[in-house]
């Protein structure tokens, strides 16, 4: 494993990183929402290599990431409604689900058998490898299957390691959540994945509702699955109070009964604000996690706006987990 800084050496994190993918390795590559594990999408071996440092199901497609539209439109076939998304929210965190296009040069492993694929353009050093390759790439988020999320370089070394050939260090992640992702419909936007593009936002710009999938639905996206994003520690959601031999990830200037009895106690953010919780949460999850608790407390956080996005975080990483899909 190799670990290069791009923030001190971008031209040579830039070079090294295409340089793997071009030659079927596997590079962590930090974008603006999670540090993600990054294969050329059109090698299937380099792909699967990305199922199996995971551990991830075959059946839970990946997202392909783009330099710009154009090679967007190369991939997917895009209606008027999709395009207009792009162009509105690209480049950012908005992964947009559209139908596969005939003989596109994309392994069908990245799509897991679907006929659509999902697509996104992202700001930062993913997208100027996808242009200097002019290939798409295939990048989850770079850590086992399930499990928290990276946000910062040293995630990906303490977990993943020397499964991965190359970690491009961008410090930590400025949004902190797995994009939102939104497949277009006939008159309705389908939101398989809350994010910091938030379903008002998106009902807003495009003048069309915006539905939820049912909770029994097929798997379309990354982030579907019900048990995902967990810690090895339980959590207990929306608690009103601290329990003997918890730890506490708590949220605004509200207290909390028996704070104090609380083995390590981390506030996503003392003045309530969403997008700091955001970005601290998979890091502060992380932390609580090491601390040998029996349960993380989790203080409640609204549903309005991003709130949605974090509980729906949240909600995965206390379900119980399904060991036949980890």
């Amino acid at each position: 494993m190799i670990l290069i800084d791009a923030i001190s050496e971008p031209e040579k994190a830039l070079a090294s990183a295409a340089a793997k993918l071009e030659v079927g390795g596997l590079v962590a590559l930090p974008t603006e929402t999670v540090y993600g594990l990054a294969a050329d999408a059109t090698n299937g071996e380099a792909v699967a290599r990305i199922f199996a440092a995971k551990g991830r199901p075959q059946f839970n497609p990946l997202i392909c990431h783009v330099s710009d539209l154009e090679m967007a439109k190369r991939c997917g076939e895009f209606s008027p409604m999709a395009e207009k998304l792009a162009e509105k929210f690209w480049p950012g965190p908005l992964t947009i689900v559209v139908p596969l296009k005939a003989n596109c040069s994309i392994h069908p492993l990245v799509s897991a058998g679907l006929e659509t694929i999902a697509l996104r353009c992202p700001r930062g050093i993913v997208g100027q490898i996808a242009d200097k390759l002019q290939r798409p790439i295939a990048a989850p988020s770079a850590n086992t299957s399930g499990t928290i999320s990276p946000t910062a370089a040293q995630h990906v070394v303490d977990d993943l390691g020397a499964k991965v050939d190359l970690i491009i260090d961008g410090a930590a992640c400025s949004v902190g959540l797995e994009s939102t992702i939104v497949k277009p419909l006939n008159n309705t936007l389908l939101l398989l994945r809350s994010g910091s593009i938030t379903a008002e936002e998106l009902a807003e710009f495009s003048g069309r509702p915006v539905e939820r999938p049912q909770s029994d639905a097929a798997i379309e996206a990354p982030g579907m699955m019900v048990s995902h994003y967990a810690p090895k520690t339980p959590m207990r959601l929306n608690a009103q109070r601290v329990e003997q031999d918890e730890a506490l990830l708590a949220f605004g200037p509200g207290p909390i009964e028996n704070a104090g009895a609380a083995r390590l106690q981390l506030n996503l953010s003392p003045n309530g604000d969403l997008i700091e919780a955001a970005s601290n949460l998979y890091d502060y999850m992380k932390q609580l996690d090491k601390e040998g608790a029996c349960t993380i407390a989790v203080q409640p956080i609204p549903q309005t706006g991003l709130g949605e996005a974090i509980n729906d975080r949240l909600s995965r990483a206390a379900a119980p987990k399904d060991e036949d899909h980890e």
